[in-house]
């Protein structure tokens, strides 16, 4: 299974439909996607369809978050794993 994404507008914002996974291999295309002059206050990254993560997955997600990126449908194991990254 590998990472895919789909990008749609709603109401002003960018969203991003994740599925699949993110690893290590995926964060520098994501970094890049993110980096086209988006308002990252303006992203919804929307996991929904989000099946695995691994560690370097995560913590780019809480940096996501921390950017200002709205994480939505996001699966309760991962947030509660941002939550342990954080401290």
């Amino acid at each position: 299974m590998t990472l895919r994404v789909e990008r749609s507008a709603r109401q002003g914002f960018t969203v991003f439909q994740l599925s699949g996974r993110i690893e290590a291999q995926h964060i520098a295309g994501l970094k890049d996607l993110f980096e086209l002059g988006l308002d990252r206050r303006r992203v919804i990254l929307d996991l929904i369809d989000l099946k695995l993560v691994d560690r370097d997955g995560v913590r780019f997600l809480v940096r996501c978050e921390l950017d200002g990126m709205k994480l939505e449908h996001c699966p309760r194991y991962i947030r509660e794993w941002m939550q342990r990254e954080k401290h």
